[in-house]
């Protein structure tokens, strides 16, 4: 089954090498999830692609595949935010690795798409990291199914947003 991309919304996860010239492209797109793609010749001098292909970048993306590896025909840049810098940067490539590590290829988030753009702004912006990070990781877990529930405690009774409390899994009333 060959499917085709164009102008689809993304950001460049991670690159790596391939061969003398290319690169392969993990990115997280809007409506396709994760996907890897072929970069033909992006290494090369001239290559309208080398410098495009940046991390928390927002990016239109074209791509073909017929396989897992799908091949990059274009690239545009879609506007930025100021670029991550010392911690903040720190916390981008931590952000980038979740997505890498906790989402299959090929499935959909777009909620989540909206957060990780929401995360990366917020940081480029000078937000305080902690926040933001623990907003992004209970987004992802609740995406995907696995976000511990944090309204009521072990009795049943409401959250008292005063107290302090211990989330003990053994306790919890979904298991």
């Amino acid at each position: 089954m060959k499917r085709r991309a164009e102008h689809e919304p993304g950001y460049v996860l991670h690159t790596y090498p391939y061969k003398e010239t290319s690169l392969i492209v993990e990115a997280f797109t809007r409506r396709f999830g994760r996907v890897a793609m072929l970069a033909r010749g992006a290494r090369r001098p001239r290559s309208a692609m080398r410098g495009i292909l940046l991390s928390f970048q927002p990016l239109r993306l074209t791509w073909s595949a017929s396989a897992e590896l799908g091949t990059l025909i274009g690239a545009e840049w879609a506007g930025g935010v100021p670029p991550l810098a010392g911690r903040g940067l720190m916390c981008g490539f931590y952000v980038n690795e979740l997505v890498l590590r906790m989402l299959p290829r090929d499935d959909p988030h777009e909620a989540l798409f909206d957060f990780y753009t929401e995360s990366l702004n917020d940081l480029s912006a000078g937000a305080e990291q902690g926040p933001v990070l623990r907003k992004f990781e209970k987004r992802l877990l609740a995406q995907l199914g696995y976000a511990p529930l944090l309204e009521r405690d072990a009795a049943a009774k409401p959250i008292d947003p005063q107290r302090r409390y211990v989330y003990e899994p053994s306790m919890d009333p979904a298991r």
